[in-house]
């Protein structure tokens, strides 16, 4: 059952902070775009159906990545999208978006969408990974 809309904002507008459900749909809409250009396959595909439609329709319409990003730079190109981001307000929204999107994806799919994606992505989706070195 896919997540609704109107949660789903809710959700990424309440952990983000964002004083507007704008700023909210803003991240929201350049999080997924990044994220699926970096997701391919089953789980892209079984991922969409879990978000809302609008996610849904923008995860699997993403633009084509060239190579994958490590995490750090996943946010720094986040923050390249998004008019007056700093590193951290980037991070912050990257966030606040995979945190959602890990919440409706469940921990089965959430552990095989990190297995195709660099390390550090773990923590991206507020999932980070026992045993992995702090740094």
């Amino acid at each position: 059952m896919p997540m609704r809309w109107e949660p789903f904002l809710a959700a990424v507008r309440e952990r983000g902070e964002y004083s507007s459900p704008e700023e909210a749909e803003r991240a929201i809409r350049v999080v997924l775009a990044l994220l699926g250009a970096h997701l391919v396959g089953g789980e892209r595909a079984e991922l969409a159906p879990r978000l809302p439609e609008t996610c849904a329709l923008v995860l699997l319409n993403p633009l084509p990545a060239h190579e994958p990003l490590s995490a750090e730079r996943f946010v720094r190109a986040t923050g390249a999208w998004i008019d007056g981001a700093t590193d951290e307000t980037a991070k912050w929204d990257v966030g606040a978006v995979l945190s959602v999107v890990a919440d409706a994806a469940g921990e089965d799919l959430m552990n095989r969408v990190l297995l195709q994606l660099p390390p550090g992505y773990d923590l991206l989706f507020g999932r980070p990974r026992p045993g992995r070195p702090l740094e």
